[in-house]
């Protein structure tokens, strides 16, 4: 029996192609499903680290450096405002509800306009709390970043319409191309001081971009790597620069772009939709598994929400005898789960991830 290792161990040993001692498990969730699995392990209401323990959770995220300057944007009704200039809604569903993407603020701005939008500035993050947020969770893999790193497609498309950014990349459009090269400036700056105060206490390098619907790709292959790729490489140059893996989101059918993604040197894909085009984990195993690591497979759309317990535990075990053999792969719900998600089927994931995820 192999020796058991602690969660930063299992998850660089899995992401560097070595089989740890059992598969490396993650976990995201909305409010509805996460408030429920606390009532379940009879935990209090913010105790986010006692459930991600009870679950068995090898990862933990830290953004980065917490925003500290001036108000950018002003307050709407009814709306809240990120520091982006980003508006959301809160919109409830029969089993609760979600912060949605609306007004558009962006969406007919000149060139001006997009030259005189505020956008923070890279002085104003607190580097020093961020560095003392990833020292708490030494022994976990430390992951920073986010899925919106530089996720240009929907960060652009919340202020000017997905549709409106689809038609700026087919047309080439300078106001796209300018508000992106602006907030990519800022983000780069912010990672590149952020990753410098934080080395040797991090562990890998998140990043995303939505690439593909169900069926297919949502842009073409020439498309992407003219506009979006060089973006990507930039960030993950960045990350091997600081010496850290790099694992980048992205939904739907993207195994289209899995070639682009390992000559950029990223490690490894997260989200995996079985369901969509090109993604069911045999396929994916076979054609990319010696040289990419996958976080992801479990679908939130599939068993977990609509199946029984029984369905559940057969549907992890199964992905996991495709996905475990060589290492590269950390078992995770292919988005967060969703509050129609049975209490029972989200911990039967778990349990059968802990049963049948050892080597």
């Amino acid at each position: 029996m192999k020796r058991e290792m602690n969660s930063k161990e299992r998850v660089l040993a899995a992401f560097a192609h070595q089989e740890p001692d059992r598969v490396p498990v993650d976990y995201a969730c909305n409010p509805g499903i996460d408030r429920r699995l606390k009532q379940h392990f009879g935990l209090k209401e913010n105790d986010d680290e006692g459930l991600l323990q009870a679950l068995g959770v090898d990862f933990r995220y830290v953004y980065g450096p917490p925003y500290v300057g001036p108000k950018l944007h002003e307050d709407v009704p009814g709306r809240q405002v990120d520091m982006w200039g980003i508006r959301t809604r809160w919109i409830e569903h029969e089993s609760g509800g979600y912060w949605d993407y609306c007004d558009f603020p962006l969406k007919d701005a000149t060139l001006a306009e997009i030259e005189a939008w505020p956008l923070p500035s890279p002085d104003d993050f607190d580097y020093a709390q961020f560095v003392e947020q990833c020292k708490q969770f030494q022994g976990y893999c430390v992951v920073v970043g986010g899925q919106d790193i530089p996720d240009v497609i929907n960060s652009t498309g919340f202020l000017r319409t997905m549709e409106q950014t689809l038609i700026d990349m087919a047309t080439e459009n300078p106001v796209f191309f300018r508000y992106v090269e602006r907030r990519i400036e800022v983000l780069y700056e912010i990672f590149n001081r952020a990753l410098e105060a934080v080395r040797g206490n991090a562990d890998m390098f998140y990043m995303g971009e939505d690439l593909g619907t169900q069926r297919g790709p949502t842009i073409s292959l020439k498309m992407y790597r003219k506009i979006l790729r060089p973006w990507h490489e930039r960030f993950a140059n960045l990350a091997r620069h600081y010496g850290l893996p790099v694992m980048i989101h992205s939904c739907g059918s993207s195994s289209w772009a899995f070639e682009d993604f390992i000559e950029m040197g990223i490690d490894a894909v997260d989200t995996l939709q079985p369901e969509a085009k090109d993604m069911a984990p045999a396929y994916l195993k076979e054609r990319f598994g010696d040289r990419l690591a996958f976080h992801g497979c479990i679908s939130t759309a599939g068993p977990v929400a609509f199946g029984t317990v029984e369905d559940v535990v057969k549907n992890v075990r199964e992905t996991l005898e495709i996905m475990m053999p060589g290492g590269g792969y950390a078992l995770a719900p292919t988005h967060q789960l969703q509050d129609n998600s049975p209490t029972e089927n989200v911990v039967a994931m778990y349990e059968a991830a802990r049963t049948y995820g050892w080597y």
